[in-house]
């Protein structure tokens, strides 16, 4: 299970539990069900508009599932991904800070995501 903090300087900071594991819950998603003014597009990881920064709550080296291939081209394309984070996250396992709400699945683990 795990709490997300979603926070904006436009808004109040809101904290929402998740279901992890279920290699369903996109982050997007979760900031749907719950009114959250998260900006969005084409929802399908091709035009950025999603963009956010996560950082781990719990001190867990995981934040999310692996990136897409998606996120890879996207995220390169906007400068939120250079080739040295990218080959973290491939070889090292390291995720990046800047993901895509609508790619980004949730896991086991307490996360801030600032959008």
């Amino acid at each position: 299970m795990a709490d997300i903090t979603f926070s904006n300087p436009s808004y109040k900071d809101k904290t929402v539990y998740a279901v992890a594991g279920s290699h369903t819950e996109t982050i997007l998603k979760i900031a749907q069900e719950n009114k959250i003014p998260l900006e969005f597009n084409c929802q399908d990881g091709e035009c950025g508009t999603c963009v956010i920064k996560v950082t781990s709550l719990d001190k867990k080296t995981r934040m999310g599932g692996f990136l897409t291939e998606k996120e890879k081209v996207v995220l390169k394309n906007i400068g939120k991904l250079t080739k040295e984070e990218l080959e973290q996250a491939e070889v090292g396992d390291v995720p990046p800070t800047w993901r895509l709400a609508c790619q980004m699945i949730v896991r086991d683990e307490d996360i801030l995501v600032e959008y």
